[in-house]
């Protein structure tokens, strides 16, 4: 940890991904918006972000975005930015670019999934302050986990450095076999971020603009990248189907239960 006494003052945001439609969970309810616990899965993740500081957290809306909006109607530190035609995370990252040139995204900018409530403030803020103390422009936390099947692959070269995240769909043979995977945790500084999405290209196997090819281009530009394995096993698992939303309320549900009794 930092020793500094007087650390510069930072200014942080968060964009959360929340544009999908979830075809999987059969259900005309925007997927962000299916209730975990008790709370729509969005409302886990904001309410991560805003514990560690972020204003404004800004959510990228589509599908059924009268819905996600109406939930957050009174929430003041909550902005939406739209993303039609859905073209990638990049490109929905690249839809707050108006909020970063007015000045309303700060310094540095958590991106994050708003389809995955399991995640912990600790988390963010160990993210945070690595990416802080190392200087970086970009820092993913990682996870290693026993079945890696959907999730990006992180590749790293003989030394053991980060290389990029290749997506599934796009990964080899070998690649698939890696363990270390993408739980789509990150942290920016927000000028590289937004500089690095104008280079972002759709040519791969889904033809979409992918915000994990931000990383390889900010090394590409002799920039450094943080990665930290922070996020635990138990904590990787984002909601894709009726059955996953099920296991994630039941985890949501013990660690309620887990705190209350540490509270009694």
């Amino acid at each position: 940890m930092s020793t500094n006494t007087n650390p510069r003052s930072y200014t942080r945001s968060a964009i959360v991904l929340a544009a999908g439609k979830g075809t999987r969970m059969k259900s005309d309810l925007p997927k962000v918006m299916h209730h975990a616990n008790g709370r729509p899965m969005v409302e886990w993740v904001v309410a991560a972000a805003r514990a560690v500081g972020c204003s404004p957290v800004v959510l990228v809306i589509g599908h059924g975005a009268d819905v996600v909006r109406g939930h957050f109607q009174v929430a003041e530190d909550v902005e939406f930015v739209m993303q039609m035609p859905q073209l990638g995370t990049g490109h929905a990252v690249d839809q707050a670019r108006e909020l970063f040139a007015r000045g309303e995204l700060g310094d540095e900018v958590l991106v994050l999934c708003g389809d995955g409530p399991l995640i912990r403030p600790h988390t963010l803020q160990v993210l945070l302050d690595t990416h802080r103390e190392s200087g970086a422009a970009a820092t993913l936390a990682t996870a290693v986990i026993a079945d890696p099947s959907g999730y990006g692959r992180i590749e790293r070269d003989a030394h053991g450095s980060f290389r990029r995240i290749v997506e599934q769909k796009d990964a080899t043979p070998e690649q698939l076999k890696i363990n270390e995977i993408n739980p789509s945790y990150y942290c920016f500084r927000t000028a590289d971020l937004f500089d690095a999405l104008r280079r972002v290209t759709n040519q791969n196997a889904s033809g979409e603009y992918y915000l994990t090819d931000v990383f390889e281009l900010l090394l590409r530009d002799g920039k450094r990248v943080s990665v930290v394995d922070a996020v635990p096993p138990e904590d990787v698992l984002s909601v894709n189907t009726p059955e996953q939303l099920a296991e994630v309320s039941r985890i949501l549900e013990g660690r309620s239960a887990s705190q209350a009794g540490t509270h009694a």
